[in-house]
């Protein structure tokens, strides 16, 4: 009997990941996401990528189904597009298809991906305080890759229930102040 469930579980995972046309990427960058009937906002972090989606990291996911506009940046370069959540979990995040980008957001988006593919070297990143020094800019960016080494962390431990949801939800408050 448990030998079932667990192939239940297993096939779905497997299903869900077959439904994608392209592969996803760990990412990790700002994003506000609009729903277009509401005009409600939610903030959230990209977590992963693609050319057919991506996931955003909320507290407060919209609900399946939803159509929304998206408003990725990182660095300096800003992607705009709408999609559809396809995926919401309530306290974790939510999964996003693209059902429509305009043409100048596309080379954006394919740079993003070369680059998370290896296939283009990242492109160097604007400093934005101009009082910092190089290296002082330098020795920063491991901050924010480390933020998302810890979100990961946060949300694998809360998905294994070794913290409860409060607790991760907590944790999760406190490392995007």
């Amino acid at each position: 009997m448990v030998s079932d469930s667990k192939k239940l579980e297993s096939s779905s995972r497997v299903s869900s990941v077959e439904r994608r046309k392209h592969p996803r990427y760990p990412f990790s960058a700002t994003a506000e996401v609009v729903e277009i009937g509401s005009g409600a906002r939610i903030q959230g972090r990209i977590s992963d990528l693609g050319r057919g989606g991506c996931y955003i990291d909320s507290m407060s996911p919209f609900g399946l189904g939803s159509e929304v506009k998206i408003r990725i940046v990182d660095n300096s370069r800003t992607f705009v597009a709408q999609g559809k959540v396809v995926f919401a979990s309530a306290g974790m995040g939510m999964g996003l298809m693209f059902t429509a980008t305009e043409p100048e957001h596309v080379p954006i988006l394919e740079r993003w991906l070369a680059e998370l593919s290896g296939e283009a070297s990242p492109e160097p990143s604007v400093v934005e305080d101009e009082s910092l020094s190089p290296q002082a800019a330098a020795d920063k960016a491991p901050s924010q890759e480390q933020n998302y080494v810890l979100n990961e962390l946060i949300i694998a431990l809360m998905r294994k229930n070794v913290l409860s949801d409060a607790e991760g939800k907590a944790l999760l408050q406190k490392l995007l102040r």
